[in-house]
């Protein structure tokens, strides 16, 4: 039996399902298992796989089936092993309650546990779920979140204001909420790149390269589940940030070069561990902006 110190702490991951890919639960769960923490995976939807590629089977489970099964986790004798919870795409309106009612149980046994937000909304054309789905996100997760993780597009629909800059992110950022948003997709400063973005208080920093054209879905799950990860290990925020970007645009690399239509997870699992890439960090100190009242 190992040492209880060699335990990491489990994460419940409530996302979407794919049988063939590696977006959403399937990108997440792999992340986190390869980077040594237990799994609890509870799938919103079933799809053969990412829409993106073709129409496919839908399959939601109905909101009472799934009510029942988040009320048997929330009960579950093992809850006081969940370090953290991670949510992503949703299935319908209703099951943010569900998500929302576990976040609190887990709390209920471990006050330090995170949850991460990872509002699985829309991108550059616009919300890409019911807008029901979306509101309900910002109104009942977002709230509760301790780090939220959109893309640029998704934090300026959270916030009703579009994101043209550096400055603007920073500002929707800061009038999330969460104590931590990291904005993924964000406009970088050097010509041809693309970054993350981590607002956390009056700091911003910013981990860039280069940008590879027509990447792969799930790039954004990947991020989450990866940056979550290392903030479990008790990493700095800057240093989180870097060796997350480092991994993820790493496997985005190796992927592009194999011309895969999906993250070649199973193969690049060693740049999870410990990414090699290149990542250019920024430091920003900046005025806490006001929230309202």
């Amino acid at each position: 039996m190992r040492p209880k110190s060699d335990i990491k702490p489990s994460v419940i991951v409530i996302s979407s399902h794919v049988v063939r890919g590696s977006v959403g639960n399937r990108a997440a769960v792999f992340a986190l298992e390869a980077l040594g923490h237990p799994v609890w995976a509870v799938p919103t939807v079933l799809l053969p796989w990412h829409p993106g590629h073709s129409p496919g089977t839908r399959i939601v489970p109905p909101p009472q089936e799934f009510a029942a099964l988040m009320d048997d986790l929330c009960g579950s004798p093992w809850l006081g092993e969940v370090g953290a919870v991670l949510s992503g795409y949703l299935g319908n309106a209703e099951q943010a309650g569900d998500v929302a009612r576990l976040v609190a149980a887990v709390r209920s046994r471990n006050p330090d546990a995170l949850y991460l937000c990872d509002p699985v909304i829309g991108d550059i054309g616009g919300l890409y779920v019911p807008e029901a789905v979306a509101v309900a996100m910002r109104d009942q997760l977002i709230p509760i979140a301790d780090i939220a993780t959109p893309n640029v597009h998704e934090l300026g629909w959270l916030t009703g204001g579009a994101i043209s800059d550096t400055r603007t992110a920073i500002l929707a950022a800061q009038a999330l909420g969460p104590a931590r948003v990291l904005v993924t997709s964000a406009i970088a400063m050097m010509a041809g790149s693309t970054g993350n973005l981590l607002v956390s208080g009056g700091a911003a920093r910013m981990a860039e390269h280069r940008l590879i054209d027509n990447p792969p879905n799930g790039l954004g799950d990947l991020m989450a589940a990866t940056f979550l990860a290392r903030m479990l290990e008790g990493l700095s925020e800057e240093k989180a940030l870097q060796m997350a970007t480092g991994s993820v645009f790493e496997i985005l690399a190796r992927t592009a070069r194999r011309g895969a239509d999906e993250l070649t997870l199973e193969t690049d699992s060693q740049s999870l561990r410990t990414p090699m890439a290149l990542v250019h960090m920024r430091k920003m100190v900046t005025a806490v902006h006001p929230k309202p009242l």
